[in-house]
């Protein structure tokens, strides 16, 4: 991803924002949640017409904070001011009166409405629905043209682009009068071309006097997109930076409060025999509707294969069939001298008797049941193995045993093997989910958004794992929407686009432009330009 981040002609400087009162200021802000502290005195000047960056790992207050800022809750102690004036926030409708605007990471649309719906709901304008929405379309046009947020109004939002999609949702915050965007992790599901676009849009933002709060936990976009950025770590603040004056390793480190390696350090990869193996594989969702579209590709020991993709182009249901929880359309899987058809169909239990480990990508779906205790998640699909069993009843003292060996290996926290899954932060479901797979010694290991939700401490940790596993001579799918870890603990990468394998590039040789035109199915001669 390229990303030219100069001051634009006009855009506001922050040195001279600095004369005029902050767009937003938060003095003293604390809130607390029973016995936890979620955010702690915690004081952010940001000026108008900048975009300011916040980082920091999961239960660091980030969400807290921004839940404060948009009225979804009311601090116990400190202010809020917006240009200079003390705001009382209560409610998301103060927030909106007071100009300030969100984008969540899961957008808040409705996908069979059009654009011009979506923007009206809940801003109707009145018993007289054909004027509201002449208006509306009157304003959309206008905001796409001054912002660069062209959209056709009568689309259908579930028809859109996932990029424009994004659009409408700061169109709506627009519309709404937004001078301040608050944007959460805006880029998870955007191609590197679409995210170069949201950046983009931001910028012209900023250039109209926009100010754009950005939280996101991609540290280059954080130095490629912001103005200044605030890190926080146990519910405080404890460092301001600008941009322009910090790195990626600084913020890692001041975000874990150690340093952090962010990038895996590995041998070449010395694969050897093929242990899994897929031949024109056709696979159909739930629905009915063809997910996977005559998929080929081979799984050998001693190598990790990653698959890049938008989600939603048919990497889950390759999963999930790989895994015996979607039945094959037609094609064969081979696995441990095993053919795996229509015709002759495996269950996950037989598989995972195979020499096959699943890390699924939707880890409270399949990962784990919330309501059991976290020991119990972590002997999920393995429950029934002689270790785990006595003559009449369930071994609780070799499950007990069990998890705290992982708990301790994988620095799951909290240590409580009793507390129940849910009470656990998505990152710690995801370590318990991880340990349960990785800890059984499997042959192929397939591996859905290994580090989705996960600080980035523990991303360092579990890449470390996966790169230990290749070199025990294990075979490693690796799913990720994330490019970067795709590029950083493969060795070889396969893109995928509407259920078929647009292309193969060691990934050595790989890049985020070369991937990104596969993931939109480009044509070679432009990847190869």
């Amino acid at each position: 991803m390229t990303v030219h981040t100069s001051q634009p002609a006009g855009s506001k400087d922050p040195a001279s924002a600095a004369s005029s009162p902050p767009a937003l200021e938060l003095i003293n802000i604390s809130k607390r949640f029973g016995a936890v502290q979620a955010n702690k005195n915690i004081s952010l000047s940001v000026p108008a017409g900048t975009i300011q960056g916040i980082v920091g790992e999961n239960g660091a207050g980030k969400s807290t904070l921004m839940s404060i800022i948009y009225g979804f809750y009311e601090a116990d102690e400190g202010q809020v001011k917006v240009d200079g004036k003390v705001c009382t926030i209560r409610s998301s409708q103060d927030a909106i009166r007071a100009g300030i605007g969100m984008v969540h990471q899961h957008f808040m649309l409705v996908d069979n409405f059009s654009v011009i719906e979506n923007v009206m709901l809940g801003a109707e304008g009145g018993a007289l629905l054909r004027q509201g929405r002449e208006h509306v379309r009157n304003e959309l046009l206008r905001l796409g043209r001054e912002y660069n947020l062209e959209v056709d109004p009568d689309a259908i939002v579930g028809e859109l682009s996932v990029g424009l999609q994004q659009r409408v949702e700061i169109l709506k915050a627009l519309y709404r009068g937004a001078r301040i965007l608050i944007l959460d992790e805006p880029t998870g599901v955007l191609t590197p071309q679409e995210t170069d676009e949201l950046f983009r849009i931001l910028f012209s933002l900023r250039e109209q006097g926009v100010t754009v709060i950005l939280i996101t936990h991609k540290l280059r976009e954080i130095i490629d997109a912001t103005t200044q950025v605030a890190v926080m770590r146990a519910g405080e603040v404890v460092a301001h930076r600008l941009t322009a004056q910090t790195s990626k390793e600084e913020l890692a480190e001041l975000m874990v409060g150690r340093k952090v390696l962010l990038q895996v350090n590995k041998a070449d990869a010395q694969a050897g025999q093929v242990l899994m193996e897929v031949s024109h594989l056709c696979v159909n969702d739930a629905q009915g509707v063809r997910r996977v579209k005559d998929v080929s590709f081979q799984l050998r020991a001693g190598e990790v294969v990653g698959i890049a993709g938008v989600s939603g182009n048919g990497q889950s249901e390759l999963l999930e069939a790989m895994s015996g929880i979607l039945p094959v359309g037609s094609g064969t899987i081979t696995l441990g001298g095993a053919s795996i058809s229509a015709e002759s169909p495996k269950d996950p239990a037989q598989l995972r008797e195979l020499g096959l480990a699943h890390v699924p990508e939707d880890r409270h779906r399949m990962g784990v049941v919330t309501a059991f205790s976290a020991k119990e998640s972590a002997i999920l699909g393995h429950h029934h193995y002689p270790e785990f069993n006595g003559k009449v009843l369930m071994n609780q003292e070799a499950i007990l045993s069990s998890y705290k060996e992982k708990a301790e290996t994988y620095d799951i926290r909290p240590r409580d093997p009793h507390l129940k899954s849910a009470n656990f932060s998505g990152g710690n479901q995801q370590k318990i989910v991880l340990a349960r797979e990785m800890e059984h010694d499997p042959a192929v290991l397939l591996i859905g958004q290994p580090t989705r939700g996960v600080d980035i401490g523990a991303i360092e940790f579990i890449h470390q794992r996966i790169i230990a596993m290749r070199d025990a001579g294990k075979a490693i799918l690796l799913v990720s929407v994330e490019l970067e870890e795709i590029m950083s603990v493969s060795d070889r990468i396969l893109v995928m686009c509407d259920g078929q394998i647009t292309g193969e590039v060691n990934a050595s040789e790989a890049n985020e432009r070369t991937l990104g035109l596969l993931m939109a199915n480009a044509q070679q001669e432009e990847v190869s330009a």
